[in-house]
């Protein structure tokens, strides 16, 4: 039982202004493993004030990038070291399967911000150029406050794609951490304070949607980094679009992953399961549209139901698990609802379907393959968020591409083939923000964000800093000598 009774703002832990609490519930066990304060709307105006104190006095805008970066470096060694505590405690709020928690929430967390130290050490914050009338210097300046809202999926990695470019780039921000998934920001925060981050540059403020939208709409955020629904995206991008408010959005997907006539399904299941049931098919990544030639689709029908079924389902911090818990009730009631509806709807349920034998307490569902799915099918449409899986056939590579295309979402998506340079012919033709050939689809020194539905903005790469950065160009007499 990890017990908070109070927020990490300013530096110091204060007292909420009200007297809610958030309970965290293992999704596993139903037993609850973690309380926080939850966070009203005056302790968001207190977590603003620090920010804005922070980055209109304070250290943090004036250091040099490197002194950020050597703060940045000791977070991310200290988070290393605490590496099965973090990924433990993740897979307790969540039900992660554990192997996944030490790998995607922990370790891929501390790689982005030891990428984005090593971004602030090099990258061109100031550059001269030769102007019409004279030297001109452009300068890339924090953005300012900034907003990160995170979502209880993979939370501590989500919450490393808005904090490391914020602070490399000389930002502050207010972290709002979802309410199922609390403990693990306030872990962090003991982390940034023994590291040395001056006060003010990180706060955290666990709170659900209502108060969450207070701190978009709060005028002191000069950007709010969003990750969750495109339902709340859309609202969130509403609200900002009417404030002219920088805004990054990384919503949900539909992915898709097409096999090729040739692809080697022995060395294509492999890469393609853990992609498509990622994080008991929590993640808005998955390849969750699985596209087969009608020449082979038997084969890979046949293939894909005993991978599926030999997916290994059970307590999330057993190492073996593969598949556990999703994260409370009302998600398993909207899985399953999806599973009626396939049925419903006329696809055929090859695997699973149901609740695993055993498991009688904890929110699971059984990893489950669909097929004889038609595109126009919702479960073939909407973004379900469990381990549910669609098998689509198609006659040729145009009707391939035809059906990856022919969604609301366009995140992410991935092709196996024994050629891959064919494979990169279709990467281009598929209209989605990253896109895999024989591998899995995302690298951190790359942009990653949506087409369409999937969102707005970039995340990662040094496209991901630039969200955090103004361009300001400081126009000077024609007879300046610029400095060497």
């Amino acid at each position: 039982m990890q017990t908070y009774d109070s927020f990490p703002i300013g530096g110091t832990w204060v007292a909420p202004a009200g007297t809610g609490t958030l309970e965290v519930v293992s999704p596993a066990t139903l037993e609850v493993v973690g309380r926080v304060p939850e966070a009203t709307v005056a302790d968001i105006d207190r977590a603003v004030v620090a920010a804005r104190d922070a980055f209109d006095a304070g250290p943090w805008p004036r250091m040099a990038p490197a002194e950020r970066a050597d703060i940045m470096a000791a977070v991310s060694a200290a988070i290393t070291a605490r590496l099965d505590d973090f990924a433990t405690l993740i897979t307790r709020e969540n039900g992660s399967p554990l192997t996944f928690s030490q790998m995607g929430q922990v370790y891929a967390a501390t790689a982005v911000l030891d990428y984005y130290a090593g971004l602030a050490r090099e990258f061109a914050f100031e550059e001269w150029r030769t102007g019409m009338m004279g030297p001109v210097l452009v300068r890339r300046e924090p953005v300012g406050v900034t907003a990160g809202i995170i979502p209880w999926n993979v939370p501590l990695f989500i919450t490393m794609l808005k904090l490391g470019p914020a602070l490399a780039s000389g930002s502050t921000v207010v972290l709002k951490p979802a309410p199922e998934t609390p403990l693990d920001a306030m872990v962090l925060a003991e982390i940034l304070h023994e590291a040395g981050l001056p006060p003010g540059v990180v706060n955290v403020v666990p709170a659900g949607r209502e108060v969450g939208e207070h701190l978009v709409r709060h005028p002191d955020v000069d950007k709010v980094a969003f990750t969750g629904s495109t339902a709340a995206g859309r609202r969130i991008g509403a609200i900002c679009g009417e404030q002219l408010k920088r805004v990054t959005l990384e919503l949900g997907g539909k992915s898709a992953a097409i096999i090729l006539d040739d692809a080697d399904l022995d060395a294509t299941l492999p890469t393609l399961m853990p992609f498509a049931l990622m994080n008991n098919g929590q993640a808005c990544v998955a390849q969750t549209r699985i596209l087969a030639p009608r020449s082979r689709y038997a084969e890979v029908r046949d293939a894909l139901a005993e991978a599926v079924g030999n997916f290994k389902v059970g307590d999330p911090l057993d190492p073996a698990t593969e598949c556990g818990p999703l994260v409370a009730e009302r998600q398993r009631d909207r899985v399953e609802g999806y599973i009626a509806k396939g049925r419903e709807e006329g696809a055929t349920l090859v695997v699973g379907g149901g609740r695993p034998p055993g498991l009688d307490r904890g929110w699971y569902v059984e990893p489950t393959l669909f097929a004889d799915v038609d595109n126009s099918m919702t479960i073939a449409r909407e973004e379900i968020f469990g381990p549910v899986l669609s098998l689509i056939p198609y006659s040729t590579e145009d009707e391939a591409v035809a059906i990856a295309n022919d969604s609301d979402y366009g995140l992410s998506g991935s092709v196996y083939t024994a050629d891959p340079a064919h494979g990169l012919e279709i990467a281009r033709r598929v209209r989605t923000g990253t896109y895999a050939v024989n591998n899995l689809g995302m690298d951190f020194g790359a942009p990653f964000g949506g087409f369409k539905a999937s969102g707005v903005g970039r995340e990662l790469g040094p496209e991901g800093l630039l969200a955090y950065l103004e361009d300001k160009s400081i126009l000077m007499p024609g007879d300046f000598q610029v400095p060497d």
